[in-house]
């Protein structure tokens, strides 16, 4: 099998910065794989908004045998993976630090970080066929332990045990990736504040503002960077 398209998949794509990423990729003529746990919404994102060229694969990235079935699937359509966007992610309950247990940072990292290594590690076979292949992990602007340690900066007066840490050590993951996977171009990338359903659409970004940033590492150049944190605007600092 062979393929001149750019292939794509993107985890947790059938609502928000998942789906609008998915529609922006397959808007250059990318073939892309929406990927959702939720196997009704997830088909009818791939067949209406998600746009041509989009094939739906059900992936929960909390369960091993889940993803062993959609590296199976997406091999049995292509020969290769040209990009990964880690976009599956949840928030926590909006609590004091003191007044969270292990127990509900476990449920959150679950999903956030766990779940980041155990789709990467399933698709590595298939992107190192690619000629570039790409990883961009969907982080936050509250990994920052920089922006966190400013009395200027939002972040800082944002307490988010669970959600912060699990995007800072995701920015870690990032960091370790891309040392140890030469001629991959592995980045974290910060959407700023969209309004979506984790945050009950408080967010001051919309969507499409938000998705900025992944498809900026989504679509890098060969020789782009690697191992780094960016936003919209250009680097963020660690």
């Amino acid at each position: 099998m062979t393929q001149e398209k750019t292939v794509a998949l993107v985890t947790g794509a059938n609502k928000g910065l998942g789906l609008e990423t998915v529609r922006r990729l397959a808007g250059r003529g990318w073939q892309v794989f929406l990927a959702a746990r939720d196997r009704r919404r997830g088909i009818e994102a791939a067949a209406g908004p998600a746009g041509e060229g989009v094939e739906f694969v059900e992936l929960d990235v909390t369960s091993d045998d889940s993803v062993a079935a959609a590296v199976k699937a997406v091999a049995e359509r292509v020969d290769r993976l040209d990009v990964l966007v880690n976009n599956a992610g949840v928030g926590g309950p909006l609590l004091d630090p003191a007044d969270m247990d292990a127990d509900m940072l476990r449920a959150l990292y679950e999903v956030n970080v766990f779940g980041q290594v155990r789709v990467t590690h399933a698709f590595l076979p298939l992107l190192r066929r690619s000629r570039q292949p790409r990883i961009v992990m969907v982080s936050s602007a509250l990994a920052s332990l920089t922006h966190a340690g400013d009395p200027a900066r939002p972040e800082h007066g944002f307490l988010s045990l669970d959600y912060a840490s699990s995007k800072a050590a995701l920015n870690m993951i990032v960091s370790q990736y891309a040392r140890a996977l030469p001629g991959f171009q592995v980045n974290a990338a910060d959407p700023g504040n969209p309004a979506t359903d984790m945050n009950h659409h408080t967010g001051v970004h919309t969507v499409a503002e938000g998705a900025a940033a992944i498809i900026r590492l989504a679509t890098l150049d060969p020789g782009g960077p690697t191992g780094g944190f960016f936003g919209s605007d250009g680097p963020v600092p660690w």
